[in-house]
């Protein structure tokens, strides 16, 4: 749905990427288990709203995640278009393994790792060396399956445990992730602590640093400043965007890091401003609020409660 917004600024009509996260990332912290067939629902009204991106499952162990143990049944009966690539999380080679099982299933693996020692080991049990020398592994089989390869280094702007992390750290670990074979790296503000002065040096640099890879910028709202982090990440050249519906999702580690930016909040600002993302708000916002009513709770959006902007004709 096209319109023209009066307080747009003009963006040389910018467009941007979004990646829809929920699926995976906003449930897997839901305590209630979540039915494959509602899973399956809220997937399709996503796909129906325009995405061309979303992640759908995770290839982690059943007892770590229970949430996601459906995830190959999920993955099975979704009926999204055609044009929509369906991501996976991959946490190590044996997740792979059982990933590759089912390979038709999806066209893209994201592999991860934080760029913070402490986190990681917290996070998945190993040295951020000990991930890298795996994803070195990897990397190759995901590219031989013709998969697009995709990673995301998380607390990549600070870390609970550890505090700043410095930035050619995160950097030196995306040049490790490309030269493995990644075409897409995003970067996590796993624990909400990024700001956006830092938000815009940060995604300018980068750029910089990274030249033919697709940089993807992923904030989470734990402190109220998600939208101010990925506006300034769009001014300093950054067009590709991960959120979740709803505002679902967060860290399980530590406890408290809450909330991934909601994608109808992020779609809304952004076409208020005229940049496209291909989206349909209200299809978005309908989804959301799906899935509140599936998960029997209010969930934290702004535009579930108000919907997208609506102007009126000039009087």
């Amino acid at each position: 749905m096209s319109q023209t917004f009066p307080n747009a600024v003009d963006h040389d009509a910018r467009r941007v990427h979004i990646r829809e996260v929920g699926p995976r990332d906003g449930f897997q912290n839901e305590p209630e288990t979540i039915p494959t067939d509602e899973k399956v629902r809220l997937i399709n009204a996503l796909g129906r709203a325009g995405f061309k991106r979303i992640e759908v499952a995770s290839f982690v162990r059943p007892d770590v995640i229970p949430q996601l143990s459906d995830g190959v049944n999920v993955l099975r009966q979704i009926q999204v278009p055609m044009d929509v690539a369906r991501m996976v999380l991959i946490p190590n080679s044996r997740g792979l393994d059982n990933a590759l099982h089912v390979r038709e299933l999806f066209e893209e693996a994201t592999l991860f790792v934080s760029a913070s020692q402490t986190h990681n080991k917290r996070n998945i049990n190993r040295t951020v060396e000990e991930t890298m020398a795996d994803v070195a592994v990897m990397g190759k089989r995901i590219v031989a399956e013709d998969l697009t390869f995709c990673a995301v280094i998380a607390t990549s702007f600070g870390c609970p445990f550890e505090g700043k992390v410095p930035m050619d750290r995160v950097l030196d670990l995306a040049e490790q992730f490309a030269e493995a074979g990644a075409t897409e790296i995003g970067f996590g503000d796993t624990t909400g602590m990024c700001n956006p002065a830092y938000s815009s040096r940060f995604f300018a640099a980068a750029i910089e640093r990274l030249p033919g890879i697709e940089v993807t910028a992923h904030f989470h709202n734990t402190r109220g400043q998600g939208l101010a982090n990925a506006y300034a990440a769009l001014e300093a050249g950054c067009n590709s965007f991960e959120s979740s519906f709803g505002e679902l999702g967060g860290c399980p580690v530590p406890k408290g890091s809450t909330g991934n930016i909601a994608t109808e909040d992020l779609v809304s600002m952004f076409h208020e401003m005229g940049v496209e993302t291909g989206l349909d708000l209200e299809a978005v916002i309908d989804a959301a609020r799906e899935a509140q009513g599936v998960l029997g709770r209010k969930l934290t959006s702004h535009s579930i409660v108000a919907g997208p902007v609506i102007w009126q004709p000039a009087v």
